[in-house]
């Protein structure tokens, strides 16, 4: 008879406690410090398991990098509603029930990044800031994804690659160049609004926690009745505004191209949880020939004496991610991603974008990337979806037949939800074609907006288009000119007057390319050289 063993741990080969490292497979890793080989010189065998499961993971840790908004920071919190819109109750312009009940706080997951750069790109660039709120609400998610600056460049989807393209760096040198950004936007006059905010200390923030934030698109919003008015969102930081000149953001540069992601980590490590309050404007459904604008021009902002700002609730972070990669870097957002009560414009920005923005999520992350922990709803969730790279789990409902992956059936599968709100129908007609939209004035807007700014930031701004433009192409600066002066008459005069001054500073070669609105950057690159200390090879 065999004699049972008189230390339980006997006929194991490895002591493992809870903190005992393992591979993938679950085996405990007695030794991470040596590969196995033939002698303590090699070579390295081929059964190296422990070995080949660290190092192939390794090569595959990162998953493709957004083609926008690479750089970025994330934060958990929740949003709660104030179950009105101003004085009026909220029900009676939507029927979403993120914002149906006074103190109702819906958890939500909160992304900010820059646009334009890459992953490790400092966050001190002249740059619009991306601004995208993923709400967990009772009926689904709903993906608010937007930026700082409430307006954007363009106002048509088609442009968007293009657009990308001019503003990343020279696909030759790999330097970002202004003159091909304002190739572009000189002759994209829609963009001269942006190009105003963008070339201010607005498009420069100190730090996520004080900028603000925008839908920047037209959306909808439906009651129960079925009727529907148009909505713009806006986020107002309740730490305050703050923005940064071009020499105040080198000198943060020069210590920290990571401040931003700092701040916003270490302020809610502190317990000082960052908080903005949420308004709408609301416009009636239609095409309001009565305005100089139209509403669904995403290049234009809506006055707020006409549409008031009316506060809908406000949205705290108070947990940061216990991962960056599996929390910041894996989460997806779309614009399509929307809850009853909520509904698309007929916005030609936000229909590209919807079709875009998860298409490239499920290039970047996978077709089974909703089932990722960090954008998966927080509700019953039952589909008959199947299959598809790194299936976590079945979508389905409990009780469900498992053999019917279809419908409709009567055997035991998933059926249709009853509705309950009306169906909202709007009536669209008219002929298919591929024109821009008639109130298209590009740069009255861009006047308000310069008069607007203090003094310090007209300074700033023509300052900074200066610089950049006098390193262009004469031709591109007569245009930006004649776009100035068309806005305002003080804003093209001084940008005339500045270039002017400056003289042409165009060469043909790539030491005039710079990020933007970046000052003496062609400089640097010789000070590298004659500042460097000579060394002797070793």
């Amino acid at each position: 008879m065999e004699k049972e063993p008189t230390n339980k741990n006997e006929h194991l080969t490895n002591i493992e406690n809870d903190d005992t490292l393992t591979t993938r497979q679950g085996h405990p890793v007695t030794n991470n410090q040596n590969i196995r080989t033939i002698g303590n010189r090699g070579p390295a065998t081929l059964e190296n398991y422990d070995f080949i499961e660290k190092i192939s993971h390794f090569d595959r840790e990162k998953v493709p990098e957004r083609i926008v908004h690479a750089r970025g920071a994330g934060a958990h919190g929740y949003f709660e509603s104030y179950g009105m819109a101003g004085d009026e109750p909220i029900s009676k312009y939507t029927r979403a029930k993120v914002f149906g009940e006074k103190g109702k706080q819906t958890p939500v997951f909160v992304r900010f990044s820059t646009v334009v750069n890459g992953l490790h790109s400092p966050e001190t660039v002249r740059d619009p800031r991306g601004f995208a709120v993923k709400f967990y609400t009772e009926d689904g998610n709903w993906d608010l994804v937007g930026n700082n600056i409430k307006i954007f460049f363009i106002r048509d989807a088609m442009k968007f690659p293009d657009m990308i393209h001019a503003f990343r760096p020279d696909p030759v040198t790999n330097i970002q160049d202004s003159e091909r950004f304002f190739d572009f936007c000189a002759n994209s006059p829609e963009s001269f609004h942006m190009v105003t905010f963008i070339y201010s200390p607005w498009g420069i923030p100190a730090n996520y926690r004080m900028m603000q934030g925008s839908g920047v698109n037209t959306y909808k919003w439906v009651n129960k009745e079925g009727k529907a008015v148009l909505v713009k969102y806006h986020w107002e930081p309740k730490q305050g505004i703050k923005n940064l000149t071009v020499k105040e953001a080198e000198e943060i540069q020069a210590k920290n191209f990571s401040h931003a992601t700092q701040d916003l980590y270490e302020a809610i490590e502190q317990g000082d949880y960052p908080e903005w309050e949420m308004f709408v404007q609301i416009m009636e459904d239609g095409p309001h020939p009565e305005l100089d604008f139209d509403p669904l021009d995403d290049t234009k902002l809506w006055p707020e004496d006409k549409f008031p700002w009316l506060p809908v609730g406000k949205m705290v972070l108070n947990k940061n991610p216990e991962n960056y990669f599996t929390e910041v870097e894996q989460s997806a957002f779309g614009t399509g991603v929307l809850v009853d009560g909520l509904d698309f414009s007929d916005d030609k920005m936000l229909q590209g974008r919807t079709f875009s923005y998860s298409d490239t999520q499920r290039y970047r992350v996978g077709g089974n990337y909703l089932q990722v922990p960090i954008n998966a709803a927080k509700k019953r969730v039952a589909t008959n979806q199947e299959g598809g790279q790194l299936r976590y789990h079945n979508d389905k409902a409990p009780g469900q037949n498992p053999h019917v992956n279809y419908e409709p059936s009567i055997l035991g599968g998933l059926k249709e939800a009853e509705q309950t709100g009306k169906e909202y129908t709007p009536k669209v007609e008219g002929n298919l074609v591929r024109e821009s939209i008639d109130r298209n004035d590009n740069t009255k807007q861009a006047g308000e907006t310069y008069r607007r700014f203090e003094q310090r930031e007209k300074d700033e701004l023509i300052n900074n288009l200066v610089g950049d433009l006098s390193t262009c192409d004469k031709r591109l600066q007569d245009k930006m000119i004649a776009l100035a002066e068309e806005a305002d008459e003080e804003y093209g005069r001084r940008l005339r007057e500045g270039l002017a001054e400056k003289g042409n500073m165009k060469t043909e070669f790539a030491s005039e390319m710079h990020p933007l609105g970046a000052k003496d950057a062609g400089k640097a690159v010789k000070d590298a050289v004659e500042k460097g200390h000579d060394a002797e090879p070793y």
